[in-house]
């Protein structure tokens, strides 16, 4: 005959028994799952980060990791900030100013680097029939900055204000395919994208009409790259592109992976490991993979997590 009595002191220890274990399973659950904020599906954050995904799920126990599409370096930032991704890509740039406290951010973030990656170009392209082949022409023109909050908007406005060209009532916040499409159907004049080159949103523009990419003019950035050092200047060789003959020389702002500073260490040990020990499988997601390196990893533009740092202090 059972009794209330009888009944609780069955139940409490079996219970407690059980939230215990509960408990000491669900952190290791929740590190197994690993999200990775990216940027467009057609841009390099994007097709790089999925390839780290596919390591990571291949090559890290009982990892589940997914690269998600955002609106990139900004909103990456902010949903790392607010621990909602475990890792994400951003430009150099924005990756300092979101630590310090600077540009988009009005206060200082909780963010560590875990590598610097390669370089990122900000490309201007236009096609035939625009009579667009300078910067300067891009006066009065309509123009996609790139995805909302992302570091492309932010860059390329810096660099169409130091040609004097800047025209907000003329610009437009489309997706890297999104700005293709409009460029073709002839509702834009120039889209930029901001990756390594070559990419798959202007790969896939030049395939269908001859594009153009301009350069920008060395003697009117002076004082951009006097305020913003982290920026350099950068030559895309000829031959990146179908039919791209010169030289063109634009603005490059490293890509890096970063996380929360309060990060759990292993586990961004173990992510950073994974990568940087499988990275002749990760060069052929994409040419510009091959520019990732331990040599130039620690080239970060702000402090490394400690769990990243312990990696590659490993592998001095």
């Amino acid at each position: 005959m059972f009794t209330g009595r009888t009944d609780v002191k069955l139940i409490g220890p079996l219970f407690g028994a059980a939230l215990a274990l509960s408990t000491a399973i669900m952190p290791a659950s929740a590190a197994e799952r690993i999200s990775i904020a990216t940027g467009g599906t057609g841009g390099l954050f994007y097709v790089i980060g999925a390839g780290m995904a596919e390591v990571l799920n291949k090559h890290m126990k009982d990892a589940f990791a997914r690269a998600e599409v955002t609106g990139a370096s900004i909103e990456n930032i902010r949903r790392v900030a607010a621990d909602q991704v475990t890792f994400g890509f951003s430009s150099s740039s924005t990756l300092y100013e979101a630590k310090s406290g600077e540009g988009a951010f009005k206060q200082a973030q909780p963010v560590a680097a875990m590598a610097l990656l390669y370089p990122a170009v900000l490309q201007i392209a236009t096609i035939e029939g625009t009579g667009i082949n300078s910067i300067a022409d891009l006066a009065g023109k309509r123009i996609n900055l790139g995805p909302p909050g992302s570091n492309s908007a932010v860059l390329a406005r810096r660099l169409l204000e130091a040609h004097g060209v800047f025209d907000p009532s003329k610009v437009q916040f489309l997706s890297y395919t999104e700005g293709t499409k409009a460029l073709l159907n002839q509702t834009l004049d120039a889209t930029v994208v901001l990756a390594g080159a070559p990419t798959s949103a202007l790969i896939d523009l030049g395939a269908q009409r001859k594009m153009r990419l301009l350069s920008l003019d060395e003697s009117k950035i002076g004082d951009l790259l006097k305020k913003y050092p982290f920026y350099q200047v950068y030559t895309i060789k000829p031959g990146t592109y179908t039919g791209q003959t010169e030289p063109v020389t634009v603005i490059n702002d490293p890509a890096t992976i970063f996380t929360n500073s309060e990060a759990n260490a292993d586990l961004i040990y173990m992510i950073t490991k994974t990568i940087f020990e499988n990275l002749p499988e990760l060069a052929h997601v994409h040419p510009q993979a091959k520019a990732i390196s331990l040599e130039n990893a620690t080239k970060t533009p702000i402090a490394l997590h400690p769990g990243a740092k312990r990696f590659f202090d490993e592998k001095k």
